[in-house]
């Protein structure tokens, strides 16, 4: 999208900012958006204006890895850190805004952990609408995710279809082995504008690599 379009796509999210955005909604079905709490479908169902953000504070509550998820978190580092890599950050500040990217039609996400010490660990990717699951996330050097979404009466779960690179126009799905495990990402409510954001990252080899959790309050609250 050039210049022109993303000064379009601003005005036009400019018009349509606090109505409602289908696009989650689309990903699970009506039956099963219905399901989720009333909260959750407020937080994933507000359009944002092109260039507006909305941020959540909050704290990581807990933060584990295995030897192999501490090798794999570190090694990802080169690639821009996706993975939480410190385990110090354990009851550290956590902050997480959300961003309507108008170029790429889709949400950029930029997760901030506090550490025991140095800099924060900042981690940013972005969600678009696209591809064959319907929702993909780049998390930079030409990498991504493709994600199924699904939802129950207690939280919306994002699980990792397959990776792919993406070259010159090009996606190419990797093979298995490259593959670093499943990964669920489960937006959980808590009531009391509180939910729970939770990073899962499994390997059928080895087991659970990396979880962490952080907790979360409403921006207005």
């Amino acid at each position: 999208m050039g210049t022109a379009g993303v000064a379009l796509c601003q005005r036009a999210l400019e018009n349509v900012s606090g109505l409602a955005d289908s696009r989650f909604r689309a990903l699970l079905g009506d039956d099963a958006w219905k399901t989720l709490p009333a909260s959750v479908r407020r937080r994933f169902g507000k359009r944002l204006a092109g260039g507006a953000s909305v941020v959540y504070q909050g704290t990581v509550v807990s933060m584990r890895m295995s030897f192999a998820g501490y090798v794999l978190a570190q090694l990802a580092r080169l690639i821009g850190g996706p993975l939480p890599f410190d385990t110090t950050s354990i009851d550290q500040s956590a902050v997480v805004s959300v961003t309507e990217d108008c170029a790429g039609e889709g949400q950029f996400w930029t997760r901030q952990y506090g550490r025991a010490s140095g800099f924060p660990q900042i981690v940013h990717s972005s969600k678009r609408f696209a591809g064959p699951t319907g929702i993909e996330e780049y998390i930079g050097f030409g990498i991504g995710i493709a994600l199924r979404v699904r939802g129950d009466a207690e939280a919306l779960y994002f699980e990792s279809d397959h990776y792919f690179l993406q070259l010159a126009g090009r996606k190419l799905s990797l093979p298995a082995w490259m593959q670093p495990g499943a990964l669920t990402i489960t937006h959980r409510d808590l009531g009391k504008a509180g939910f729970l954001f939770s990073l899962s990252l499994h390997s059928n080899l080895l087991g659970e690599l990396v979880h962490q959790d952080a907790h979360f309050q409403d921006s207005e609250d």
